[in-house]
């Protein structure tokens, strides 16, 4: 797969990862996300559930990653916190300039709204709404939205523009809900496990929308999934298990997803 692994973050920081060539000289991105000490506790009764046991992290500006675990193994709380839909126990998130772990409900409320596009395993399209207008309900409460034509003609879609979510296969409806999350020009989009719903070749043609997007739009994209033949797309891949990162690995060669097999 062409990987180069790395076991703690300093390794990443001196390694060069993320880096870019400019002008003959490397240049690392700027670091979109940095989470340090994160930490994550729910309260279950009487009985603690330790979902991130001490988090440090960076997420660099234009990257593909894939955070890859087992169910339990805490990627779901660490996309929900760095999309700002969860807080965390301990520890700081920044992004960019802003300290996630010190926004208030207001602020973490125009984060979501303004900077983050989030794709879940479930569309949550609206049933009674056409394409077209399942993107058009978020675009009218963006500040720079595209048109909704436009973020499905980017997913592949400008032929659906005006069916409903019944008249849609499954993977068309997930392929909608990108179109969604992207329409506002988000700089950073989340996906929960995209293709879990789906079987292969429908996955990887969602998988296909993804990683146009980030490669046409430059937007830092997070998949989070437990199929780790999906890593084999990413710039890098993060590995969870029981709250804490256990590896993290470079692609050296990465696969377009028309490459992958599960």
């Amino acid at each position: 797969m062409g990987l180069l692994a790395f076991r703690h973050l300093d390794d990443i920081l001196l390694s060069g990862v993320g880096m870019n060539i400019r002008d003959g000289e490397l240049a690392t991105p700027p670091v979109v996300f940095e989470a340090r000490g994160l930490t994550k506790i729910y309260h279950m009764g009487e009985v603690d559930v330790h979902a991130l046991r001490g988090i440090d992290l960076q997420l660099f500006e234009g990257e593909l990653v894939v955070l890859l675990g087992a169910s339990g193994s805490g990627k779901s709380t660490l996309l929900n916190i760095l999309g700002g839909l969860d807080t965390a126990t301990t520890g700081s998130v920044h992004y960019q300039d802003q300290v996630l772990t010190q926004a208030t409900d207001h602020e973490l409320t125009d984060y979501r709204r303004f900077q983050v596009g989030f794709v879940f395993q479930f569309y949550n399209l609206i049933p009674s709404l056409t394409a077209r207008e399942n993107v058009a309900v978020v675009t009218e409460i963006a500040k720079d939205p595209m048109q909704p034509a436009q973020a499905l003609q980017i997913v592949g879609l400008e032929d659906r523009l005006d069916h409903f979510p019944a008249q849609l296969s499954g993977g068309e409806q997930q392929r909608v809900a990108i179109a969604r999350a992207i329409a506002k020009n988000p700089d950073v989009l989340l996906c929960d496990e995209p293709t879990g719903a789906l079987d292969s070749e429908t996955g990887i043609v969602v998988l296909e929308a993804i990683e146009r997007v980030n490669r046409e739009l430059g937007t830092t994209t997070v998949v989070i999934t437990h199929n780790a033949d999906i890593a084999s797309m990413a710039d890098r891949v993060i590995y969870l298990a029981d709250g804490l990162i256990t590896e993290v690995l470079t692609n050296t060669h990465k696969k377009s997803p028309h490459e992958l097999q599960w």
